[in-house]
């Protein structure tokens, strides 16, 4: 729909959600983030536990719903790009978890561009 032009991504290719959830399993818990890290990143420690990454599908549109305590500069559109290769059958599920041992950010796919993330909620 035009009125979403510049708050989503658009793919203009079929994605697997079943098998970006099935990789999106392996970034959950406490890791390394360094693959999903961007260059400019500032954070003392890559280290950062994801609490939640939910991925839910309404007709096209495809939505990622992700909780943790803090996060690297770039993890979340880091993870998504890379949850998208998953999709298009350019990645396997269990890469993710080699992409996360390498601790390499050219290992990762591309970061997802910013239309479409929102901040949705803070905890305190």
């Amino acid at each position: 729909m035009i009125l979403d032009k510049y708050r989503s991504w658009w793919v203009f290719v079929p994605l697997d959600v079943e098998k970006m959830r099935e990789g999106a399993k392996y970034l959950l818990g406490h890791h390394d983030f360094s693959s999903f890290r961007a260059a400019k990143c500032q954070a003392k420690s890559p280290l950062k536990t994801l609490d939640k990454l939910e991925i839910s599908q309404n007709g096209e549109e495809i939505t990622f719903y992700v909780e943790a305590k803090s996060f690297l500069h770039h993890q979340v559109r880091n993870m998504v790009g890379t949850l998208k290769m998953v999709g298009d059958g350019h990645l396997a599920p269990q890469d993710i978890a080699i992409i996360l041992e390498k601790k390499d950010r050219s290992a990762a796919g591309p970061t997802a561009p910013a239309h479409g993330l929102y901040l949705n909620k803070i905890f305190y």
